[in-house]
C-alpha cells in the first residue's frame, strides 16, 4: 500500500464512493467531479496509521451505517475507521492541518553504531535555537531555519525516533529532513534507504495565539447517530 501514489489513491476513493452509492456532491460545470480532498497527501513509501479525507454529501446515513457501506466497497489494505459530520462553517481539513506525528525507524543494517550516544546527541540537537537546512527553489537554493517547525523529538531504545513536526501549508517539514540535518551536524551522511517512516497522526491547531493547541483532526467532527 505504501507505494501507491496520492493521485491513484484519490481515484481509488472516487470509485469507492460510486461503488458504495454515497450521495456525494459533484462540482458544477463542463466536467463535474466529486467534491473530495485529502487533508495531507501521504508521500510514496510512507506508511500511515490513519489519513483524513473531506467529502461533501447531499444526504447521509448514520456514521455506523456509512462506515459499513464504505468498508464493504474497500479492497484489502484500506479501511474506513470513522465517518463524522463537520460543522457547516468548518474549514477544509487541508487548510487547518498544522502538525503530524511520525515514527522514524532505522532499517536493519543502517543503524547508528552507538545508539545511546546518537540518542543523547539528538536531544542536545533539539536544544539548539537555529537549525539551518538548504531548501531548493525555482531560483536555486536558500537557507531556512527548521527549528521552529520541530515540536518534539523522542528517541527510543530500538533505533526508533518519535517526532512531531509542522505539516501545514505554510510550514511543512519532512521527518527525513530532520534526521538528515542532525546527521550533517555530526558530519555523517544519511543513506537514502536508511529510514522507515510511519505517520501516526495529523493535527489541526485550535489556538490563534503563538502557543499551539494541537488536536487530532478526528476530534473536529462528531458522529452521526
Amino acid at each position: 500500500m505504501k507505494y501507491i501514489g496520492h493521485l491513484d489513491m484519490m481515484r481509488y476513493f472516487q470509485k469507492v464512493m460510486r461503488r458504495a452509492d454515497v450521495d456525494i456532491r459533484y462540482s458544477e460545470g463542463f466536467s463535474p467531479h466529486q467534491i473530495m480532498s485529502f487533508a495531507s497527501p501521504l508521500g510514496v513509501g510512507i506508511t500511515s496509521r490513519g489519513e483524513y479525507v473531506d467529502i461533501e454529501v447531499l444526504s447521509t446515513e448514520s456514521s455506523v451505517r456509512m462506515i459499513k457501506r464504505l468498508n464493504d466497497a474497500m479492497t484489502e489494505g484500506v479501511e474506513i475507521l470513522s465517518y463524522k459530520r463537520l460543522p457547516d462553517q468548518a474549514a477544509a481539513a487541508m487548510s487547518i492541518v498544522a502538525a503530524a506525528d511520525y515514527t522514524v525507524r532505522f532499517r536493519q543494517g543502517y543503524e547508528p553504531a552507538n545508539w545511546q550516544e546518537f540518542s543523547d546527541g539528538l536531544l542536545d540537537f533539539l536544544k539548539r535555537d537555529f537549525v539551518p537546512v538548504l531548501k531548493k527553489t525555482k531560483k536555486g537554493e536558500r537557507e531556512i531555519d527548521i527549528r521552529p517547525w520541530i515540536y518534539r523529538l523522542c528517541p527510543e531504545n530500538d533505533y526508533t525516533i518519535r517526532m512531531r513536526v509542522a505539516a501545514g501549508s505554510a510550514a511543512n517539514l519532512k521527518p527525513e529532513v530532520v534526521i538528515q540535518a542532525y546527521m550533517e551536524s555530526r558530519r555523517e551522511k544519511l543513506d537514502q534507504f536508511a529510514l522507515a517512516i510511519h505517520r501516526d497522526e495529523v493535527y489541526g491547531n485550535r489556538s490563534d495565539i503563538e502557543t499551539p493547541d494541537f488536536c487530532p483532526l478526528d476530534q473536529f467532527g462528531e458522529n452521526i447517530e
